[in-house]
Order: structure tokens, then C-alpha cells, then sequence
């Protein structure tokens, strides 16, 4: 601490000497995605596969697929590697307990990988499509019989793909149930304890749900943004695109969705989203009559890098200015240098700003369209 104090006199001193150099107004801040890139035909194949769930470890994938050696239409694999650096390993069908003749689909496991929800047409539901939840002892053991999550979370409608959050106190999922806005809606249910039953599912209201239909979530690790999926939303890139709403604390409103923007959406069809722990990696399926070039299948899962934007003054490299900016604000909750842990940042410019910073100083930085 001494030594950053030390650290941050000196940063400060180099701002004033550096003022005119800053000048001007600044861009704001925010974070960016990379060229999404095809998980390959080891994960992929010539099959339907959709709908990626990663694990915080980021060693499991699961996901639902129509591949060969299920047990119905669609069925619940996981991928697994060793390392976070290895090339993912051949999937595996989640066996007879979790796939029936049926669908299942939409996995989403939790933050300490012992629970893991999903959804489900098998027989003995409430409706038309159900989510579920099965559970095992620890990361070594197999998966338990599947519990349907009951009449309160399922209606005689169709409620699917859910998304848990870290603390496993909220439930995200879409449903054409009653009370809705359009086709589909996107819904959560919450608990107050993780022994405490789900409580009545509320509609994300109209400035999240359109007249049309919005699905697939996933929330990140901090619970401050929620990716979905929307389709024939205005000013999008394709029929169906990936948005964005987000949230200063969970006691906060939604902010207004916007699109991620043309490297992720394309003419194509991008959805089902998944996130992992860290921020930094974006999952989604690409999918539709209409694919972008490079797949192996019906449904291709790809991954994209979540990218901070760390040029405050948007002159084209990270260096001395852009760290008098951050210095300058510090302690401050401005966004422009709020920057880490996540890439959308945590409400605060310290420590974890600077080292996040730190790692891209003097790398160059051409013009990007942030995700605001």
C-alpha cells in the first residue's frame, strides 16, 4: 500500500504536467467485443447444438443438442477440459435420468457446479414445457433424479431456458404464461435463502419485454447485466439478436436494452447466451436458415472475448494520459475508468481498475463502438 501511495503521487503529478495533453473531452468508457470464434467440430456438430451453459471454473459446457446417441429430439451433453487453455474434449450425453424421449434443453449450472436447471417436455410437467432442477454431492459424483420446480415457478404454459444467478437467489427464465407483453416474455423468480421455496415469477416489465418475443438469458457472475435474446427488435442486425440490459445493484430498475452490436449479431441468428465468471468471454449459438460462414452445423456454439475499453481519451494507446485519467477519478464511481473487476466495472474506480489498466499499457487501440 505504501508502495501505491508512492505510485499514485507520482501518476498524479505526471497529470498535471500532462493537461494539455489531455485537452479536450474524453470518450466514455465501457467495454467492447471481439471476433467470435467457432468452438470447433469436437463441440459442434452437423447436428442442432445450442444453448451453452459455462461453468465458473470454466471447465464444463453444457449444452443442449440434437446430435446422434441421445435419448429424444433434443438432449442434455457437457464438454469438459482440463485446463481453461486445453482444447475441449469429446461431449457426453448426460445420461438417462436427465434426457427422456422428450426435449431437454436450456441447461444453466450453478456457481458451485452442484445444481444444475434446465427445461423439459418430459410427462408429469404442469404445462407445456417445465423447468427442472437435478443435483449432485460433489463435482466427482453423477447427477440426481430431476425436481420439477412445482406450480408456482411452472404454469400450463411454457416456461424455459433458466438462467440461475451466482447467489442461486434468482431464477431467470422466458414464458408465454399469462400476463405477459408479447409471444414470449422474459420472468424471474427470486428466494430470500436457498432452502426458501422460489417465490411468484414477475414479468421484467416493458421496457425489457416487447410486443414481440424475448428469451434466453443469462446474468453475470455480479448480477449487474443480463444478456437476452430478442427477436425482429427494432435496429437490430438479424431476425434474432443478442441484447443488453444492465443494473447498478440487484435493488436497481433495468437500464434500457441495447444491441451488442455487428461483430457479435449478424444476418444471422445469434442467442442463448452464457457468460463466464470473470466477464471476459461472451458464449452464444448462432442459428436460423441463415448462418454466418464457418460452421459445422444446424446450430454452431461459438465464444467471443469481452473486451474493456481502456483508451479513456481516445487517442489511439493506453499510456501515461489514460492513467492520469484514472487517478484523477479515483475513489469516484465514474465510468469512464471504472473498468475491473468485470468489464463493465463494479462501482468504483480503485485498485481493480489500475490492474486491469495495467495490462493493456502501451498496447495501441484502434476506434471501437462501445456497449454503453
Amino acid at each position: 500500500m505504501k508502495w501505491f501511495n508512492g505510485y499514485r503521487m507520482r501518476l498524479m503529478f505526471v497529470g498535471c504536467v500532462a493537461a494539455v495533453v489531455l485537452g479536450g473531452g474524453s470518450t466514455k468508457a465501457d467495454f467492447t467485443f471481439g471476433e467470435p470464434t467457432n468452438l470447433g467440430p469436437t463441440v459442434n456438430s452437423s447436428a442442432r447444438d445450442h444453448g451453452p451453459s459455462i461453468s465458473p471454473d470454466g471447465l464444463e459446457l453444457y449444452f443442449g443438442s440434437r446430435r446422434p446417441g441421445g435419448y429424444g429430439a433434443t438432449d442434455l451433453w457437457v464438454a469438459t477440459r482440463a485446463t481453461k487453455d486445453d482444447p475441449w474434449e469429446e461431449p457426453v450425453n448426460l445420461g438417462h435420468l436427465l434426457n427422456t424421449g422428450e426435449t431437454d434443453s436450456g441447461p444453466s449450472i450453478s456457481s458451485d457446479c452442484l445444481n444444475l436447471y434446465f427445461d423439459s417436455r418430459r410427462a408429469g410437467g404442469y404445462g407445456e414445457r417445465d423447468i427442472y432442477v437435478t443435483t449432485r454431492a460433489t463435482k466427482n459424483d453423477s447427477w440426481g433424479d430431476p425436481m420439477n420446480l412445482g406450480p408456482t415457478v411452472n404454469s400450463q404454459s411454457a416456461e424455459a431456458h433458466p438462467t440461475i444467478s451466482d447467489d442461486d437467489l434468482e431464477l431467470f427464465f422466458f414464458s408465454d404464461r399469462p400476463g405477459g407483453y408479447g409471444n414470449y416474455d422474459l420472468w424471474v423468480t427470486t428466494r430470500a435463502a436457498t432452502y426458501d421455496d422460489w417465490g411468484v415469477p414477475k414479468n421484467l416489465g416493458p421496457l425489457i419485454n416487447s410486443a414481440g418475443t424475448e428469451f434466453g438469458t443469462c446474468i453475470s457472475s455480479d448480477s449487474r447485466i443480463l444478456f437476452f435474446g430478442g427477436y425482429n427488435w427494432p435496429n437490430g442486425y438479424g431476425d434474432v439478436d443478442l441484447w443488453i440490459t444492465r443494473r447498478a445493484t440487484k435493488d436497481d430498475p433495468w437500464s434500457p436494452p441495447r444491441n451488442v452490436g455487428p461483430v457479435v449479431n449478424t444476418y444471422s441468428a445469434e442467442a442463448y447466451p452464457s457468460i463466464s465468471a470473470d466477464g471476459r468471454t461472451l458464449y452464444f449459438c448462432d442459428y436460423g436458415t441463415i448462418q454466418r460462414p464457418g460452421g459445422y452445423g444446424d446450430d454452431d456454439l461459438y465464444q467471443a472475448p469481452i473486451i474493456p475499453i481502456v483508451d479513456f481519451n481516445g487517442d489511439g494507446i493506453v499510456d501515461a494520459a489514460d492513467m492520469c485519467i484514472m487517478v484523477d477519478h479515483w475513489g469516484t464511481d465514474e465510468p469512464l475508468c471504472d473498468i475491473g473487476p468485470m468489464p463493465w466495472g463494479d462501482g468504483i474506480v480503485d485498485v481493480q481498475d489500475l490492474i486491469i489498466l495495467a495490462e493493456h499499457l502501451f498496447e495501441e487501440f484502434p476506434p471501437v463502438e462501445s456497449v454503453e
